[in-house]
């Protein structure tokens, strides 16, 4: 006779599956890595299978805690690998197109930008995750102990600190669209025109340049600070042939920021992505380390993508 249970019990990967966006946006913002996010998701679907589900109350809760240990065990190796990292580290970038009503890459929600993500490399592992897990995805503290395996007064301490750091550069407002396609048009354009005055306008006197080439590409080795100095080095590229104008561009959003997906000359892939304040630039972010882009090969149009060198 056929078990009953056994005939309507939901196949692991069906409960699974109704958590994976959630699971993918954790381990992003743990990690900063689409490929390391999905590692970190596939190895606790893993885990999942071979649990006893019966004893699961709250399938999206223990999930949460096998992928954000995951993370941390994950993120003690990256901070090694980081530290002899060649030049600024940049997150792997996620690009959506310009369009309020497209979901970005693995349906990853952009609330949190770049310079967040930025910020966040400054935490301790439990830091960032005591602080991501109660400030961004609002999880009781009390959640959060039990997920980190320390007190809740411990957790609270962790998410205080990490909020200190950090808090200076969580978004604060929506950038309109007219206004974000215009000033990355208007800042592309500037700075492979090499005019560095028409440049220097369009940011603020405090701007900083975040440029990842990871030692694989061309790319300045240290953050670039203050609008002088980042109009002399777009000029500078310009004047000595390494800024010609791309073979392929589209606008995109890249973390959440207005920004530019292009094919360079020499075919390789570069996002460029701006942050905005009071109609100037007060950050960029370029990535040209391949390792990190190669997830954005299939938005590109096949006859340019065939040109996009590794």
């Amino acid at each position: 006779m056929t078990d009953a249970r056994a005939t309507w019990e939901p196949e692991p990967s069906h409960d699974f599956e109704n958590h994976r966006a959630h699971l993918m946006r954790l381990a992003y913002r743990m990690l900063g890595s689409v490929a390391e996010a999905e590692d970190a998701v596939q190895d606790s679907y893993l885990r999942w299978h071979n649990q006893n589900r019966d004893n699961v109350d709250d399938p999206r809760a223990y999930l949460s805690r096998i992928v954000t240990r995951l993370c941390l065990d994950r993120l003690k190796q990256a901070r090694t690998q980081r530290e002899v990292y060649v030049g600024p580290w940049l997150p792997e970038p996620l690009v959506e197109e310009w369009s309020a009503t497209t979901l970005p890459p693995q349906h990853i929600e952009q609330d949190v930008s770049t310079a967040l993500m930025v910020a966040l490399e400054r935490l301790s592992p439990l830091e960032r995750a005591a602080f991501i897990l109660h400030d961004i995805f609002e999880m009781e503290f009390e959640d959060v102990a039990t997920t980190l395996g320390r007190t809740e007064a411990a957790c609270r301490q962790l998410a205080s600190r990490a909020r200190s750091h950090v808090v200076t550069s969580r978004p604060r407002f929506n950038l309109d669209q007219e206004e974000g396609v215009r000033l990355t048009e208007a800042f592309f354009e500037a700075s492979r025109s090499g005019d560095a005055a028409n440049l220097q306008a369009l940011l603020m006197d405090a701007a900083r340049l975040h440029s990842d080439g990871g030692g694989r590409k061309r790319a300045a080795l240290r953050v670039i600070e203050g609008a002088r100095n980042i109009s002399r080095f777009f000029a500078g590229l310009v004047r000595k042939g390494f800024a010609p104008k791309p073979i392929w561009t589209r606008q995109v959003r890249i973390d959440g920021l207005p920004g530019i997906l292009s094919v360079e000359r020499d075919g390789s892939l570069q996002t460029t992505a701006i942050e905005v304040c009071d109609g100037r630039i007060q950050a960029i972010f370029v990535v040209r380390n391949p390792d990190k882009l190669r997830h954005l090969e299939a938005m590109l149009p096949a006859p340019v993508a065939r040109q996009v060198v590794r």
